[in-house]
């Protein structure tokens, strides 16, 4: 019972440092125009803070993982959490453009590899047949900061002041500091990999392949989220302040697709589970487009599709690990890296045709496409790997 305790205090404890990553990622998109008015910068130049953020997390992933590994899992994240609450609390002393991007930049350097540490800190922690929740778990704090945290950081930077927002963030990540401080427990320090060996993993031809599924395929997603606002409010012809309740709609549905999810994940292999996710996606936003104009199906359908979206982080996330034997806290820090480099394609890739002229809900029909791609990455794979078994077994 007390190992129970203390496995649930600590994943817990990750759970509270993907709110304050989910918080820092997302909140900005809200206030965006506070931003803008307080640093008498255009709104345009405002949203340059969420890409230099992004290209933090690239960049950070493998930087960060790779220098910590040579550290206790504990110590790496307590430091990665000491960094992130840092550059966050920087950031609403930001007095001009120049140093807004430098310091969003520097705060999404920690992201992956936080998330990649903790994804694999879970697998150990959890009992046997039980990793898929434990990484679900750490994963709910970046679904639920959807919920409550999001739009609190929003109404507290739109009605006070931007810069409160980001302190805001770096609370959360003190008090994340103290939690895996005293929650999280001296595990032993893995072996250290040959560099040959872990080389080995990193040229596995599947791991690139699951990345690449990642970066397109869930960047079917962001194409949709990217253009929620406008779905909202020009197409369905909602009222402005129903944005907000759409996305606490969303946030539910990530919330609850997280851990369905994970489910899947121990019911069929993670990579199958992926490819039934992205598949329900492709359905989903197609229906989405076809509704669109219909303002309850558009709330029915923000929920289901924020539901499907999530039901992926734990499953590609868990194949990750498993395809990167050797060096998984790389491969899974990476993995973090593909997903905002989905996040960028997926929202720059839907805003093509709405730059030509075709609407709209032409976003999430781009986001089909991305997901079907990833579908057929998915199914590739497991195709590549049937083969692989049966070469195998006719050599034995």
């Amino acid at each position: 019972m007390e190992t129970n305790i203390s496995t649930r205090k600590a994943l817990i404890a990750l759970a509270i440092g993907g709110f304050g990553i989910g918080l820092t990622e997302f909140v900005i998109m809200g206030i965006l125009p506070d931003v803008a008015r307080g640093l008498n910068i255009t709104i345009p130049q405002a949203g340059h803070a969420i890409a230099a953020y992004a290209l933090g997390v690239v960049i950070g992933a493998p930087l960060f993982t790779k220098i910590g590994g040579k550290m206790d899992s504990r110590k790496t994240l307590l430091l990665l959490m000491a960094w992130f609450a840092l550059f966050n609390s920087l950031s609403g002393l930001a007095e001009n453009y120049a140093t807004l991007l430098i310091s969003r930049f520097l705060s999404g350097l920690p992201h992956g590899a936080f998330f990649g540490i903790g994804a694999v800190v879970a697998g150990r922690l959890a009992k046997t047949g039980k990793i898929a929740q434990a990484i679900a778990v750490m994963f709910s704090g970046l679904t639920i900061a959807n919920v409550i945290g999001v739009p609190i950081g929003t109404y507290i930077g739109h009605h006070y002041d931007w810069s409160a927002s980001f302190y805001m963030v770096g609370i959360v990540g003190l008090i994340t500091m103290a939690s895996i401080y005293f929650w999280m427990p001296k595990l032993p320090q893995l072996p250290p990999t040959a560099t040959s060996h872990e080389n080995k993993g990193l040229k596995n031809r599947e791991l690139w392949a699951l990345i690449l599924l990642t970066t397109i395929g869930t960047g079917g997603f962001f194409a949709w989220y990217s253009y929620i606002a406008p779905l909202i409010t020009e197409v369905a012809g909602l009222a402005d302040y129903m944005v907000g309740y759409a996305m606490i709609l969303a946030g539910l549905g990530m919330v609850m697709g997280n851990f369905i999810g994970a489910k899947m994940a121990e019911w069929f292999s993670p990579l199958k589970a992926v490819a039934i996710s992205l598949s329900i996606m492709v359905g989903l936003l197609l229906v989405n487009a076809i509704v669109a104009t219909n303002p309850y199906a558009i709330l029915t359908m923000t929920f289901l599709i924020g539901t499907a979206s999530f039901t992926v982080a734990t499953p590609i996330q868990m194949a990750i690990i498993n395809a990167s034997r050797g060096s998984e806290m790389l491969g899974s820090s990476m993995n973090q890296s593909a997903f905002n480099m989905g996040n960028a394609s997926g929202a720059y890739l839907a805003g093509l045709p709405i730059a030509y002229g075709h609407g709209i809900v032409y976003a999430g029909v781009v986001g089909a496409v991305l997901a079907a791609v990833g579908v057929g990455i998915a199914l590739s794979i497991l195709m590549y790997r049937r083969q692989k078994a049966k070469r195998y077994k006719m050599a034995y």
